[in-house]
């Protein structure tokens, strides 16, 4: 029998160079896992740090990792061919089932991108399954874009807005909050629109009320809610809004149940 607490060792395939504290680790894994799920990623001695799966591939997951403390830390000195320890997937990632057929809106803030990177990635392959992809993707500056490699190709398949909330003189892209773009969404069935909302809560508090502007229905949203998780079972408590459960019932709710968990 399988004890859940007992992480596995996973080798570093490759290491993706974002910005200076933000990098990816694809890691090896063989198993069923989902976008916005995430793993448990430790060090002996260190300690553990939950991570949002950002890709996955082949035998592989791809973990994108922001130098925050001392666990992080440690794992920045770790290189390809090297190890880590992990648990998981866990939680309850983003089901693809819910948004074929028809449009999808990705707005995501920062590090936001990383937990919903996988169904943008997955739409963008198969544009078929949906009637039309929308990102808005917002980050605080153009040194902290994320994936850029992968904004490259997304562009060519689906429609991207990207935007930076501060930019130097002479900037030719998009400035401003996420927010900024939303009234001007070009949505040709409301009734038929998801949207999914990743970011911090304070972003996803006001693109929510943009949303709901539209006359979008609640159960047509989505969100990821970022806290806190340390055993990733239940156990601990660490993670509990009144009697949900944030590492099992999410990260990811409908925003129905999710505009209720609120501190």
């Amino acid at each position: 029998m399988k004890n859940e607490y007992i992480p596995q060792l996973s080798t570093i395939k490759e290491v993706i160079r974002h910005t200076d504290v933000e990098y990816t680790f694809r890691m090896e894994f063989t198993g069923e896992v989902k976008p916005g799920q995430f793993f448990e990623v430790s060090i002996p001695k260190f300690g553990e740090a939950p991570i949002s799966v950002s890709g996955i591939g082949d035998g592989t997951v791809d973990l994108t990792i922001r130098r925050v403390g001392k666990v992080t830390n440690e794992i920045f000195e770790t290189y390809v061919g090297e190890q880590l320890y992990l648990r998981g997937p866990y939680g309850n990632g983003f089901d693809l089932s819910e948004y074929k057929g028809k449009e999808l809106v990705v707005i995501a803030g920062g590090t936001g991108l990383s937990p919903v990177k996988g169904v943008v990635d997955y739409f963008a392959k198969h544009p078929k399954e949906v009637k039309k992809v929308t990102l808005i993707a917002g980050f605080k500056s153009f040194n902290d874009i994320l994936f850029r490699e992968d904004f490259a190709w997304w562009e060519k398949e689906i429609e991207v807005i990207q935007t930076v909330d501060n930019a130097p003189d002479g900037y030719l892209g998009n400035t401003g909050m996420v927010t900024k773009y939303i009234p001007d969404l070009q949505l040709a069935d409301i009734e038929n629109t998801a949207f999914i909302c990743v970011g911090p809560p304070v972003m996803i508090k006001f693109t929510v009320m943009e949303i709901l502007k539209l006359q979008v229905p609640e159960k047509n949203i989505w969100v990821s809610h970022e806290r806190k998780m340390c055993c990733g079972l239940g156990k601990c408590g660490h993670c509990k809004i009144g009697s949900t459960y944030i590492c099992l019932d999410g990260p990811v709710f409908n925003y129905v149940e999710g505009k209720e968990l609120l501190d």
